[in-house]
């Protein structure tokens, strides 16, 4: 299945199967029904702050959307097993993709924490838009240098340096000045 199509697919079925139209699910998540269509229909690439919003209307973790599965013991993600990617939108303007994300769990059931292997691709873009959405954030940079935007400050963070807050402050990630970066990221969202 091309990974590509996962979410909006997911999304849709859940809603279906729930008997939530779109217009509740615009009113109760705070999105645009236009929005909620063109991520369903797999358009629009989201960023993680909708996605968030929507699983939480649709009462499911952020992981239902990225392919779960049903191991409920220990799961082991080898390294040729984080290959397979799904991209996020930036909230740019002129970007649709700019992060590739490489799942560490989604075989696993019932988790509360989304640990990502993240590849930051070079983008000229500095239009960003800050978001926002309960939970924390942890980041570990890998390669690269990344700039995060948090509330009203900015950090750098270098190879090896690492960062923890949370969601709800309105913050951005991306690589610095336009540079390649890798980054594990580990994404708490309540259910």
């Amino acid at each position: 299945m091309d990974t590509s199509k996962i979410v909006g697919e997911k999304i849709k079925s859940l809603r279906t199967d729930k008997s939530i139209s779109i217009d509740e699910l615009s009113e109760r998540s705070g999105l645009a029904v236009e929005q909620i269509e063109r991520i369903e229909n797999n358009i629009d690439i989201p960023s993680l702050a909708p996605l968030i919003k929507i699983a939480r209307v649709l009462g499911v973790r952020l992981g239902t959307f990225l392919d779960d599965q049903e191991e409920v013991g220990p799961v082991v993600c080898r390294k040729k097993e984080a290959s397979d990617a799904i991209s996020f939108s930036n909230n740019a303007i002129h970007s649709r993709k700019h992060m590739e994300y490489h799942s560490l769990s989604k075989s696993k059931a019932d988790r509360h924490m989304e640990p990502f292997i993240i590849d930051v691709i070079p983008s000229q873009d500095t239009d960003f838009v800050l978001s926002s959405h309960e939970g924390e954030e942890f980041i570990m940079v890998l390669e690269g240098v990344m700039e995060i935007s948090y509330g009203k400050s900015t950090y750098l963070l270098e190879e090896g340096d690492s960062i923890y807050y949370d969601s709800i402050v309105p913050h951005h990630v991306h690589a610095y000045e336009g540079q390649g970066a890798k980054i594990l990221a580990v994404i708490y969202t309540p259910v």
